[in-house]
């Protein structure tokens, strides 16, 4: 059976994930919070930030801005869009 969860960004019932995404408090929230298909959005999202800032992921700053961006994220609060980004068109 499907494992749900009341997604905090969607607002809804949707399918969740198969295991906290990290270890600790953090990944058990969102374990919790998040559905699968808000996490892959904040995966793809997540690598835009990353390549587009030239974000080093072993500076303790880097990491502490994305996850701050991740709770914007998933809050529907405003959150940082890679500069430059033009999503394809449907068609």
């Amino acid at each position: 059976m499907t494992r749900m969860v009341f997604c905090k960004k969607y607002q809804q019932e949707l399918e969740g994930l198969a295991q906290p995404p990290y270890p600790g408090p953090k990944g058990v929230e969102i374990f919790d919070t998040v559905s699968a298909k808000a996490w892959q959005e904040w995966q793809r999202h997540q690598t835009m930030l990353i390549n587009e800032k030239h974000l080093n992921m072993m500076d303790p700053e880097s990491r502490k801005y994305l996850s701050t961006q991740m709770d914007h994220f998933f809050a529907g609060e405003e959150y940082d869009k890679a500069d430059g980004y033009i999503p394809k068109k449907d068609g």
